[in-house]
């Protein structure tokens, strides 16, 4: 065996350690995408999507190459690793790569001409003092789907002000109303944040403790309570605590739609993402 010393680089993922925290990005890996397709030197987009786009399979523009497409958005696909402000629209555009029209593909250059901008964007861990407490974030937009009107979940937690997970998936079942389609995300957030409770306490040698959900739908909460349903269970054992939260102040909003410039930005910034190279330069 040997020490290779601090890690500063694998598979594409860039570490940046110092005394005020750790900085994950994937530089390197984001202007690979860029050159592939081709797009090395675009005009850089300041937002991802078009502000409330809606894309439907059964659109009537003409094909583009699957192959092409599907290659581009793979390689989104593991861009997001790193960049949560991506996962939405990564996931939206995935949705088409069976047969991909050139509607498709504008959406996909848009994220494209995104990433130009953002090429050195990443996640910051702040250094913290003491125990940090585990918090999610659980939301939905309700039949954002055209063609099968799915809800989109969005989930992200939080180990003190440091992101560390996050997810934007559609929905399994059509919810019949927007309470509904906020209790399947609240469920989904509730296994991922029990299987998370349990991994820091095995990493700490200790009991699994309490986390916070953050939901902005007050009658989804309500129903989370309702003792016939699943999260009730996980409340009445001290495994969860459900707590309403202000809608500008949901941090899983960016990953359930397209959002305006200032609400995006505004996301953006409180997930904890830099720009890397100016942190270097500080």
């Amino acid at each position: 065996m040997s020490h290779l010393g601090l890690h500063y680089y694998y598979l594409g993922m860039e570490a940046t350690q110092t005394k005020a925290g750790i900085t994950l990005s994937q530089g390197a890996y984001t202007q690979k995408i860029l050159k592939m397709a081709c797009l090395a030197d675009c005009n850089a987009s300041l937002t991802l999507m078009e502000n409330r786009l809606k894309l439907s399979k059964l659109s009537t523009d003409p094909p583009v190459d699957t192959t092409e497409y599907r290659r581009i958005v793979g390689a989104l696909h593991y861009l997001v690793n790193s960049r949560p402000d991506l996962a939405y629209a990564v996931g939206y555009v995935s949705r088409f790569m069976e047969k991909p029209t050139a509607e498709h593909l504008v959406a996909v250059e848009r994220i494209l001409h995104y990433i130009a901008w953002t090429v050195h964007f990443g996640c910051f861990y702040r250094r913290e003092e003491g125990e940090s407490a585990l918090v999610g974030y659980s939301d939905s937009d309700h039949g954002a789907d055209l063609d099968g009107w799915k809800s989109t979940s969005g989930v992200n937690f939080f180990l003190g002000s440091s992101i560390i997970t996050w997810q934007s998936q559609k929905q399994k079942v059509v919810a019949l109303s927007s309470c509904e389609a906020e209790y399947i995300a609240a469920v989904t957030t509730s296994c991922q944040g029990v299987w998370l409770a349990r991994l820091l306490a095995e990493l700490k040698v200790g009991e699994a403790g309490t986390f916070k959900l953050n939901i902005d739908n007050q009658s989804a909460i309500e129903l989370s309570k309702n003792p016939q349903t699943h999260c009730s269970e996980c409340i009445e054992e001290g495994r969860v605590k459900v707590e309403p939260v202000d809608t500008k102040l949901q941090l899983a909003d960016i990953l359930t739609k397209a959002l305006g410039w200032d609400q995006f930005l505004e996301l953006r910034t409180n997930l904890g993402l830099v720009n890397v190279k100016q942190m270097d330069k500080a």
